[in-house]
């Protein structure tokens, strides 16, 4: 069983040090959907202290797993840590490296597909995503509106990438033939896209 106490401790830990961790609207919607599910695996792009990972362990199949991927080598061992005081290092792998690196050399297949992490890399997310899609999967993708901006015709330079990148993962997200997509206004915009029957 999942440590409560210390999963409130971790948020709070990190909401005091403004490190990003999911937002508590946008869990609720996930976890609805992961309670219907009960995945039996979990691939989440983007660990950071492990808060997000912690919690969707909840809702794992009995003998499920999360893998997870963080490239910031001070955020891996603070999940390391979390992930144990939590008591679930069982159902929980962290790989250390950059997604973009180990999401093509990874073969399993997954129930559900979490994307967190740099925005201008939502498009080639996506690519390796699908290919490691269970036949019924769901991927998930926070922060699709990114402050409003991939809604608007915002363009100033430093988050014109971005910008760019998160709009094209939508397109591809929308017109993919194989999903039934959403776009929901929670949090910072999440797309959750159900592989269709």
């Amino acid at each position: 069983m999942m440590n409560k106490l210390e999963l409130a401790k971790i948020k709070e830990k990190a909401l005091t040090e403004h490190i990003p961790i999911i937002m508590d609207d946008t869990l609720d919607v996930i976890s609805k959907e992961l309670i219907i599910k009960r995945p039996k695996r979990i691939l989440e792009i983007g660990t950071a202290v492990g808060y997000s990972a912690i919690c969707f362990s909840e809702f794992l199949a009995d003998d499920g797993f999360i893998d997870t991927i963080e490239r910031d080598t001070e955020r891996v061992k603070e999940a390391r840590e979390n992930i144990k005081k939590a008591e679930v290092e069982d159902k929980i792998n962290i790989f250390e490296g950059d997604a973009v690196e180990i999401l093509p050399t990874l073969e399993n297949i997954y129930d559900v597909v979490f994307i967190d992490a740099s925005k201008g890399k939502y498009p080639f997310f996506l690519k390796e995503a699908l290919r490691m899609l269970d036949n019924q999967g769901i991927i998930f993708a926070d922060n699709v509106l990114y402050k409003g901006y991939v809604m608007s015709d915002y363009n100033k330079h430093k988050q014109r990438t971005a910008v760019r990148n998160l709009r094209e993962f939508l397109t591809k997200l929308q017109e993919n033939e194989e999903l039934e997509t959403k776009i929901l206004e929670v949090g910072d915009g999440l797309a959750i896209a159900k592989k269709k029957q």
